[in-house]
């Protein structure tokens, strides 16, 4: 299945990175969180717009689970080139009342269609007002034209239902999966990532949990513990024709079991950019760089009419959170490139995979290899 299948991460290969993580080093480190994929991966060779070939998805992260019980989140924008519904909500009210998916850009719509009604299916659309309710549900994306007949709205309505009702804890899979499956990074292949941090019991032993989908960068500024990766590693580039520089986007969730109310998960989400900086990226003109932030704490929360008590940490003892988030933001994203591989997609376009030898002797000549 997606949601277990386990390829190489970048620990395996001894990059080393700031921080412990969980026990999967994933976003369901964070207890209660499930993520959920659905993978297209149809046809080959030229375009035929509405046939494929098709390499897309859906990736869904639900907060609770397979349970409606609001969580307080926030959301942050570094480059607006993007799309996350639903925010305009989440800002005015501080409550993410459903699953986040993700997808390609072209198909935000069919998804939040399809999210509503799974919701409504599933009774999980939370208590109504006299006999009226309305669902603003968190959808993002990011473009994978580059591989996939973005413009065939090959994602449909069973696709999300899928990935929403696969959804499972424990370990998840990274790399050509869900919605990062047509993805690229730096000009390498890209796509899903994930990575956690426990925090040490005297910052409260809180685990913060991160996911990104992942399709930014250029190879010039590609960074990797610090070492100008991009720069030793020149080849393996795109077709000219369809190679971009510093465009794209990246989605990051970030979940943490932290008691934080919604003005410091925007605090959270606003460090998400310093990660993405570790890599190399820039934020540029053409990127959609949105992030958000949620607490699985004070379950019990959300109500229409009744007064609630909460638990909240203090703003002096967030530190190592936000050093967390930043750490764990930059471990995901290299995450979604190493155990991302080659594909061939759309008109026979070729992103590749970043050698995992070349990248290790890059690593091992700046004396940044683990082992």
């Amino acid at each position: 299945m997606d949601t277990i299948a386990r390829k190489p991460d970048a620990r395996d290969l001894g990059i080393p990175f700031v921080g412990t993580p969980g026990p999967h080093n994933a976003i369901t480190d964070v207890a209660g969180v499930k993520v959920g994929y659905s993978t297209i991966v149809e046809g080959s060779g030229r375009l035929e717009p509405g046939k494929g070939p098709v390499r897309t998805g859906v990736t869904a992260i639900l907060p609770r689970g397979h349970s409606f019980d609001p969580v307080f989140a926030g959301w942050y924008s570094l480059n607006g080139n993007g799309e996350m519904t639903g925010t305009t909500w989440i800002e005015e009210s501080g409550f993410l009342e459903g699953p986040i998916t993700i997808t390609n850009t072209h198909s935000v719509g069919v998804v939040r269609d399809a999210v509503i009604a799974w919701l409504v299916q599933r009774g999980l659309e939370g208590p109504h007002f006299r006999d009226l309710y309305w669902l603003l549900p968190v959808v993002a994306e990011t473009w994978d034209g580059i591989l996939n007949d973005i413009n065939g709205m090959h994602v449909k309505p069973e696709h999300v239902f899928k990935a929403l009702d696969s959804a499972t804890s424990g370990p998840i899979a990274q790399g050509n999966v869900g919605g990062g499956t047509g993805m690229n990074l730096f000009n390498f292949k890209g796509g899903t990532g994930t990575a956690s941090r426990r925090l040490a019991d005297e910052d409260g032993g809180y685990t913060v949990g991160v996911l990104v989908q992942g399709n930014f960068g250029s190879r010039k500024d590609l960074t990797i513990a610090g070492v100008p990766v991009g720069q030793e590693i020149t080849d393996l580039l795109p077709d000219t024709s369809w190679k971009r520089e510093e465009a794209g986007s990246i989605i990051v969730v970030v979940a943490t079991d932290a008691p934080l109310l919604p003005h410091q998960l925007k605090r959270l989400a606003r460090r998400v950019p310093l990660g993405m900086a570790r890599t190399g990226g820039n934020g540029a003109n053409g990127s959609g760089d949105i992030f958000i932030t949620f607490s699985t704490a004070n379950p019990g929360a959300f109500s229409r009419d009744a007064t609630t008590t909460l638990d909240m940490m203090s703003n002096d003892r967030m530190n190592p959170l936000i050093e967390a988030t930043a750490h764990a933001t930059e471990e995901a994203i290299i995450n979604a490139m190493v155990a991302a591989e080659t594909m061939t997609g759309r008109d026979d376009n070729v992103s590749f995979a970043i050698p995992h030898d070349r990248l290790k002797e890059v690593l091992k000549k700046y004396n940044r290899l683990n082992r």
